[in-house]
């Protein structure tokens, strides 16, 4: 039996939940994502944060919110990527910038460990 309580996603969370699924085309173009209601209901967090998430996913263009029917998946423009292929390539670069991160971290504790090594302590000669 598990004792810990189960965590609730974030909306960030969410919405990368949601583009994997355009990505993975279980939402295509013209689909209706599931209502904000019910799918903070069914993921235990408040209405504001399915919201939220599909704020994001607005604003990367994936999505659109039609007033008083829902969110739904965008059909490509002529010239446009469609949806699928845009989350595919968000989730890539989002992958990227995790990598780089860490690469980042890392190089930046090399240069604190060289920096130590480098640099004199106080109260030695030259200090």
């Amino acid at each position: 039996m598990d004792s810990q309580p189960k965590r609730k996603p974030n909306a960030r969370e969410i919405a990368a939940r949601m583009r994997d699924e355009i990505a993975a085309g279980t939402f295509g173009p013209g689909d209706r994502l599931p209502g904000g209601r019910a799918y903070a209901k069914k993921l235990g967090v408040s209405l504001m944060t399915v919201q939220n998430a599909y704020a994001q996913l607005r604003e990367e263009g994936l999505v659109e919110g039609v007033a008083g029917s829902g969110t739904y998946v965008r059909d490509a423009a002529p010239g446009e990527l469609g949806p699928r292929e845009s989350a595919r390539r968000l989730t890539d670069l989002q992958g990227e910038v995790a990598r780089l991160s860490t690469e980042l971290a890392d190089v930046v504790e090399r240069i604190k460990q060289l920096e130590a090594v480098v640099s004199p302590t106080e109260g030695e000669p030259g200090a």
